[in-house]
């Protein structure tokens, strides 16, 4: 299958408003539309289509990369018609990848219909922000709205590590300037050790993977600078805990000190297929860091984050299993695809009746 027959299935993606593609051998091409997962007609993939195909994307390093660990992150355009974030990797000895739609047009805030507080977050002085969620829950999607709302309202200096580059900014009235690792940056907490160097005012990190990206973010936002980044956490609770459980017990109440003030917000979302079925909707649990819940993270009470963020209201806080009440009354999602994504199903089946 020559590389242009890829542009036509990654097109049909768009046209059909998917999310992924996966190419692996002995299937057809496969797409994620609205979360399920669907086989095109098409033959299935042989060894030599996947090798046209895959290594067709690759110049002659990153192919070299890839063979010699077997996986490999980049991005792929089409140009007018959208970008691509490429996972290649290995599958029962055979070459397998799965693409991700990156939209080329930023949506911002209001466009998507997020709350409204998240205007307030992006305005933040200084601090950490953290967008957590499981693998394609739209945390990039978020943080990239955020950014554009940045760009579009302040005169700051934008300064994103990522891995590989997602959605493209344009100068505003920021200047953005964005850097891949493999490329422009051997890694997060390399390209982090020296960016404070860089006179940025706003720093996104990609993902904080490892305790020294931890630990280099942190002491950014100590330093001043509103930095955002994202984490596979579920809830604010888990993301503060997991955090503080990626250091040696010794320097585990510095860094609840450090948290307690650098912290100043986590929203932790996921995608709900809409009621008719057409495309998702994204929920939300927000948590805006308050002197009480400063005080739980320094103490090592995190568990009584919760009732702190189910009395929050007034500042824009709400608790994912209300975020999906409140989906469901309007109509938005159906009870079950709402039960199933929320954290105490019990209570919510006794809220919330059929």
């Amino acid at each position: 299958m020559p590389k242009i027959e890829l542009d036509i299935l990654l097109e049909e993606l768009v046209l059909r408003e998917g999310s992924d593609l996966h190419l692996r051998y002995g299937e057809p091409p496969v797409i994620r539309v609205s979360g399920r997962l669907e086989k095109l007609e098409q033959p299935a993939l042989t060894d030599e289509d996947l090798e046209g195909i895959i290594y067709g994307l690759m110049n002659e390093v990153q192919k070299e990369q890839f063979l010699r660990v077997f996986e490999y992150d980049m991005a792929y355009e089409i140009s007018g018609v959208a970008r691509f974030r490429v996972n290649i990797f290995k599958q029962m000895n055979h070459i397998a990848a799965v693409l991700r739609i990156i939209p080329l047009k930023i949506r911002t805030i209001d466009e998507w219909g997020f709350p409204g507080v998240f205007k307030k977050i992006a305005g933040l002085p200084r601090g950490l922000v953290l967008v957590t969620g499981p693998t394609g829950s739209g945390k990039s999607t978020t943080l990239a709205s955020i950014i554009e709302h940045i760009n579009q309202t302040w005169k700051k200096h934008i300064i994103t590590v990522e891995d590989p580059i997602e959605f493209l900014h344009r100068d505003k009235k920021s200047i953005i300037e964005q850097r891949e690792i493999g490329i422009d940056t051997n890694s997060y907490a390399e390209a982090l050790r020296r960016i404070i160097r860089q006179n940025p005012d706003i720093i996104l990190v990609g993902e904080m993977r490892d305790l020294e990206t931890m630990a280099q973010a942190i002491t950014a936002a100590e330093t001043g600078h509103l930095v955002f980044s994202t984490l596979h956490t579920i809830d604010a609770v888990q993301t503060v805990d997991r955090i503080i459980d990626v250091f040696p017990p010794a320097q585990q109440q510095q860094i609840r000190l450090q948290l307690s003030t650098t912290l100043q917000a986590v929203v932790t979302e996921t995608l709900i297929r809409k009621k008719e079925g057409s495309g998702r909707v994204a929920a939300f649990e927000i948590m805006v860091c308050t002197p009480a819940i400063r005080s739980s993270i320094r103490e090592g009470k995190t568990p009584q984050i919760y009732s702190a963020i189910q009395t929050g209201s007034r500042l824009g806080m709400i608790q994912m299993d209300q975020y999906l009440r409140n989906l469901y009354t309007q109509g938005s999602i159906e009870y079950d695809e709402a039960l199933a994504h929320c954290n105490q199903p019990d209570d919510f089946e006794k809220r919330v009746p059929r």
